[in-house]
């Protein structure tokens, strides 16, 4: 990661009072927090910035639960829990799903609900069939905007059904990574 472009970045917005978004995989802010840690550096990006983490971790950095990467991400950038946004999707899909905060920020939980026209079932790796609201199953999704591709992917990502949502947990064991953030430098 190229540390002093993303500063420049940062102190450019910082100097001009414009608020802005950063975006980036969840191992690229891991690597970033590590750094300004490092550093001793803390930053307060202008009011109305917002931060995009989205993949992985991919076994590029060392994993951490996402409520401890969001307030690194708040310590160190500035940035509310409530201007944290999580997005989830993969290549295979035409449509991606966005995280948001449900309930109190002690016991903060993303529910991910994908557009109307895709629809994600959290199933049992067992059965197949889809678990009951608050139990733990894979992800599969029904995309409608898939056209001339596949209608439906199942993945090894584990979710928690949360009515018409998911709440997304990670990988399931033994799943190979996977993600466009592979191919990043």
């Amino acid at each position: 990661m190229d540390f002093a472009a993303a500063l420049a970045a940062i102190n450019s917005s910082i100097v001009n009072r414009q608020s802005s978004i950063v975006l980036g995989t969840a191992f690229s802010f891991v690597h970033l927090l590590d750094f300004l840690a490092e550093e001793n550096l803390r930053v307060e990006l202008p009011a109305g910035s917002r931060v995009m983490e989205t993949g992985g971790y991919k076994n590029r950095s060392r994993s951490m639960p996402k409520a401890e990467l969001h307030a690194l991400i708040t310590e160190r950038l500035g940035i509310p829990a409530e201007n944290i946004i999580c997005e989830y999707g993969m290549s295979e899909l035409s449509s991606q799903v966005y995280g948001r905060e449900v309930g109190s920020q002690k016991s903060e939980v993303r529910s991910y609900r994908f557009p109307p026209w895709a629809r994600a079932q959290i199933v049992s790796p067992e059965t197949g069939h889809e678990v009951a609201d608050g139990e733990t199953g894979l992800i599969r999704v029904f995309d409608l905007a898939n056209v001339y591709s596949v209608a439906a992917i199942q993945t090894e990502d584990l979710g928690v059904r949360r009515a018409d949502g998911f709440e997304l947990i990670g990988r399931a064991q033994m799943a190979e990574p996977r993600g466009c953030s592979l191919m990043t430098a």
